[in-house]
């Protein structure tokens, strides 16, 4: 195609979803739910452990950190997939869409980041317990959950640059229900093959993670099992529960979506895969970390009861 005859694209369109008529409303008011749900939820948990000292620990502040990256994790598409359920003209700027692909990838690299390093936290606890407070320093923690933050947002800053560099001449709809780095790539007017190098990226990012959480928690399974005593077992395996939850949550979906290559999946099993990382896995982590733990359960019970005991003191 020649240049002369190529039309600058400013916006994107998105498919219709769901993909029946008059079902938006159905999608619009459960989603909407779930949204303030995982708002409101990570918050509390990111709240309860900033404010209540028993939960000023390694493991806890991961989690803080882990909620805190949930709320605009999903701030990044669930407000737009919301607005395209209740609207006709379901578009994005390009700028848009660009600033979209960014954020979610990027805040997407740092939780499975930050769930890596509460995979080598746990590992440390209980395969080396006596090393513990001298390897897991404050110090060492924050530059772990800094490091996630400044490289997760670095490393994908090329890649948007030279996204946007790319030539868009049509078609401009996106079959998807937010701005993905495929989806956007596979309407550029160029060699689709770059597509590949994508995956490729994507694909070592998500295996080195994989890869490190996978083994440390082969080895703290193994340390567990070698415990004699069946409560303490039972302890160690709760205390771990959680994270491995989350983790097969995230990265399961995230697998199925971006290590598959040449593998090419329905439209409609495309949106229902992007759902489970997009909304589902970060609904459950505000659950799994609250229902099942019970010192964030006290905690949140304690920041609650203090602010109605604020609210009735400050009324009278």
């Amino acid at each position: 195609m020649h240049q002369e005859n190529w039309t600058v694209v400013t916006e994107f369109y998105f498919s219709d979803f769901p993909p029946f008529e008059n079902g938006s409303l159905l999608f619009f008011i459960p989603l909407l739910f779930i949204y303030v749900f995982i708002i409101v939820g990570n918050f509390m948990i990111f709240l309860a452990v900033q404010l209540d000292t028993r939960l000023h620990n390694p493991m806890y502040s991961f989690i803080s950190i882990f909620s805190f990256l949930e709320i605009w994790y999903t701030t990044a598409t669930i407000p737009k997939m919301l607005s395209n359920l209740v609207s006709n003209e379901k578009t994005i700027s390009f700028l848009g869409c660009l600033l979209q692909v960014y954020f979610f990838h990027s805040l997407g690299v740092t939780e499975g980041l930050v769930l890596t390093a509460m995979a080598i936290d746990r590992y440390v606890a209980i395969c080396q317990p006596l090393r513990y407070a001298t390897v897991m320093t404050p110090r060492l923690c924050l530059q772990l959950s800094t490091g996630s933050g400044i490289f997760g947002f670095l490393v994908l800053l090329p890649e948007i640059v030279w996204i946007s560099t790319l030539p868009f001449c049509g078609p401009s709809q996106i079959h998807q229900l937010f701005c993905d780095s495929e989806p956007v790539l596979s309407l550029a007017c160029t060699n689709t093959s770059v597509i590949l190098v994508e995956d490729v990226i994507h694909a070592i990012s998500i295996m080195i993670s994989v890869s490190i959480i996978t083994l440390s928690y082969l080895r703290i399974i193994t340390v567990i099992l070698s415990i004699p005593s069946a409560k303490s077992r039972r302890k160690a395996f709760s205390t771990c529960a959680a994270h491995i939850t989350i983790f097969f949550l995230f990265f399961g979906s995230v697998t199925l979506m971006y290590l598959r290559f040449s593998v090419t999946f329905p439209p409609l099993l495309d949106k229902a895969i992007a759902l489970m990382f997009t909304v589902l896995a970060p609904l459950f982590n505000p659950i799994i970390y609250s229902l099942r733990n019970k010192d964030m359960k006290n905690a949140i019970k304690k920041m609650l009861c203090s602010q109605n005991t604020f609210s009735v003191s400050g009324s009278q």
